[in-house]
């Protein structure tokens, strides 16, 4: 296939060179309507290209397969069967993934319980019954890994009836799954893999870094180019190969969810991402890489930071690492993650990825260059030279059989079950009505259906004393917890 071309991005080159007007959505009229207020914040560009739904075009992408060309060029791109674009992110991909295969299935599925709250969100969208697969726990640092191939398989000898498994690989922590050996136990039973690789989009381009689903057997692959490619927020990919998953009810489920207004510029920018990483995609990662050997390098030099590598590799941790995820362990110092970022933010104007009562994690892409490398690091060289008087957080840390709760309700069943709003301190024992996520990462600590325990609920409230954010909790100060209301 010629991946010179980019034919989304031809047919947008070609409605603005037809100087085409069209009386139909979006209303704004590529920009002619909208206040200058707002222009000058958004830029005019913006608008010009919002014309997805205009006339012209729209019938280009629907009635000559414009669309449809650019996907096949994606699965070329990365050895997949197929390609399906998402302009609602990694969030619909992986639903879609999860009702394509268990959707009116009553086996349930095997899912990884260290999964994004899109993955539950699925579960409650679809009614399907979770079993959880544990995820490795490093009870020292109070950090998840992805399950081991032995873990997935006693997971299948105890629920042989699911229709399939989910599995997070790369973490947010950038920590990997063995995916070669989940995917064999998985087939030994012809049962496909999901396998949820949203900060994994560029892993087909560059052969240093962890091993790209498609490559070792996942049946299907959600990616969003948004998170590790050049893609806008909401760009996501998902791929899918082999014959254990019907493309025709994968493409069904996605249209279920998908809207009917997808906006070009994300379509657009997906088609040139693909391109880019065709042709230059290996050079610009090798850079990137470089650039995260050196910052991990000079991280490591300063007093009280660990740069986690080893720590995230082994038997009992996980099977590979992506680089460009830098997780540096600030403990030594005294101080908290939440600390850190938030001085790197007030005082410097740099944001991360991710902080947590331990933990600053920076992300680092083609994009990135020695200008931006040496800022991260004067940052967070600044940040511990000035720290006087830090103040440990005071967490409650739960042991990981504390984190296990029960499963005692379906999570559709318990969402949509009435509900009722209980002091905190008289939620334990409750059925959660609601997921408690602390985000980032988004990894629901409390998933509806699942038994409240003291120990969570503890952790939770003095994370948020310390810095923890809970968006999706309907109290997110935790004083209250909605709950399945008794009798």
């Amino acid at each position: 296939m010629d991946h010179t071309t980019a034919p989304l991005l031809a047919a947008v080159a070609e409605y603005h060179g037809l100087g085409r007007y069209g009386f139909t959505p979006p209303g704004h009229r590529q920009g002619r309507g909208v206040d200058d207020r707002v222009l000058a914040a958004l830029g005019v560009d913006a608008f010009h290209s919002d014309i997805l739904a205009a006339p012209g075009l729209d019938d280009r992408l629907a009635r000559h397969h414009v669309l449809a060309e650019a996907e096949e060029l994606m699965a070329d791109a990365v050895g997949a069967d197929a390609a399906f674009f998402s302009t609602c992110g990694s969030s619909l991909s992986v639903k879609a993934a999860m009702m394509a295969v268990a959707g009116g299935h009553d086996g349930g599925l095997l899912v990884a319980r260290d999964s994004h709250k899109s993955v539950v969100a699925g579960l409650i969208f679809s009614g399907v019954q979770p079993h959880w697969i544990t995820p490795r726990w490093d009870a020292e640092r109070h950090l998840s890994h992805p399950p081991s191939p032995e873990q997935v398989e006693q997971a299948w000898r105890a629920h042989p009836d699911a229709a399939g498994a989910v599995i997070v690989s790369p973490s947010p922590y950038g920590t990997c799954a063995d995916i070669r050996g989940i995917a064999r136990v998985c087939h030994a039973r012809g049962k496909p893999l999901i396998v949820d690789e949203a900060w994994g989009a560029h892993l087909p381009f560059h052969p240093d870094l962890p091993t790209w689903a498609m490559d070792v057997g996942a049946d299907v692959c959600v990616v969003s180019v948004h998170k590790m490619g050049m893609g806008f927020e909401q760009g996501s990919v998902f791929h899918l190969q082999g014959d254990l998953i019907d493309p025709v009810r994968l493409r069904g489920c996605a249209d279920l969810l998908m809207t009917t207004s997808p906006n070009v510029l994300i379509y657009a920018a997906l088609d040139g991402w693909r391109r880019q990483m065709v042709e230059f995609g290996h050079d610009l990662l090798d850079r990137a890489l470089s650039s995260a050997r050196r910052v991990r390098a000079e991280l490591a030099e300063i007093s009280g930071l660990t740069v986690m590598h080893d720590e995230l590799l082994g038997v009992e941790a996980s099977h590979d690492l992506d680089l460009l995820q830098v997780l540096v362990d600030v403990a030594g110092t005294g101080a908290s993650g939440y600390a850190a970022a938030d001085w790197l933010r007030e005082h410097r104007r740099i944001d991360l990825g991710l902080s947590d009562h331990r933990r600053v994690l920076a992300t680092l892409s083609s994009a990135d260059d020695a200008a931006t490398v040496d800022a991260l690091v004067d940052a967070l060289a600044l940040w511990r030279a000035g720290l006087n008087h830090p103040e440990p957080p005071r967490i409650r840390l739960p042991s990981p059989e504390e984190l296990q709760l029960e499963t005692v309700m379906l999570p559709r069943d318990a969402f949509f079950a009435p509900a009722e709003s209980v002091p905190a301190e008289r939620a334990v024992g409750r059925i959660a009505a609601e997921q408690l996520t602390p985000y980032p990462p988004g990894i629901p600590a409390v998933v509806p259906g699942e038994r409240l325990g003291e120990a969570v609920i503890d952790y939770l409230r003095t994370g948020i004393e310390a810095g923890l954010n809970l968006p999706d909790a309907a109290d997110p100060r935790l004083r209250t917890i909605r709950v399945v209301r008794a009798g």
